[in-house]
């Protein structure tokens, strides 16, 4: 792992909940003594309290989901359907092995379907997680294989984040002069994976899944009273608000 990818998951771990909430309160707590101690409590509370509240996480999603382009209609001429990984749940006990993560699944179990529904070749990319025995792209295709009935044409098992999942598809597919896809991920995720993506040189067709953000009727008591998990949306999507900022600040450096 580069030093890059380990400070960027470091800075992330701080400025996302729940540390972003309870840092604060642990710091409060080492000095209550001092008259600044109670101002950064209630900072730290109330950071915990909205971003549990779904009325705050579909707001904070929503916009991510807008920028996702839709639900996938057509490939417009695409020749491949790219997957990405998102994480395995380690040695299983009811699978005896690793699988995959709730969100890798969503991914693949849709790619799949747009696969037997495009009738195109797929590459799954995911590289191996800390303490894991294989590689995303090794488990998901033996899962796109197995359960799903879907042939996986390429694997790219040497990427740590969306950056090299762009960069080493990209790798693979234009030898074999492929550079139009059929892009599967997360709505929220779908923005800043499209962007990597392109500037990697490939065109992207987005094929969003697991939309979040959405919303069917008036708002309900429900949405303003806090909730655990919740906050996990709210991760989700201030990972992808600072992911977006961290692709601009490169930009800016860059052309700098």
């Amino acid at each position: 792992m580069t030093s890059i990818f380990l400070f960027k998951n470091l800075l992330g771990t701080l400025l996302l909940p729940p540390t972003n909430g309870l840092l604060p309160l642990l710091v409060a707590a080492l000095f209550r003594r001092r008259r600044w101690a109670f101002g950064l409590a209630l900072i730290g509370g109330t950071l915990l309290f909205l971003q549990s509240l779904p009325i705050v996480a579909s707001n904070l999603v929503a916009p991510l989901e807008a920028r996702a382009g839709g639900v996938f209609v057509s490939a417009q001429g695409a020749r491949a359907i790219v997957v990405l990984g998102s994480g395995l749940r380690r040695d299983a006990p009811e699978y005896g092995s690793d699988t995959v993560n709730e969100r890798s699944l969503v991914r693949l179990r849709y790619g799949a379907t747009l696969a037997r529904r495009l009738q195109l070749p797929v590459l799954i990319t995911g590289g191996v997680p800390l303490h894991a025995s294989r590689s995303e792209a090794d488990v998901m295709a033996a899962i796109a294989e197995r359960e799903f009935g879907v042939a996986v044409r390429w694997k790219e098992s040497e990427s740590s984040d969306t950056a090299d999942n762009a960069s080493m598809s990209a790798q693979i597919l234009k030898p074999a002069g492929i550079r139009r896809v059929v892009l599967v991920t997360q709505a929220f995720h779908m923005s800043r994976a499209r962007q990597l993506f392109e500037a990697a040189g490939l065109e992207v067709i987005p094929a969003p899944t697991d939309f979040k953000g959405s919303r069917d009727g008036p708002l309900e008591t429900f949405d303003f009273l806090p909730q655990a998990k919740v906050i996990q949306t709210s991760y989700y999507a201030l990972h992808e608000w600072l992911g977006l900022a961290w692709i601009s600040l490169a930009s800016l450096l860059s052309s700098g």
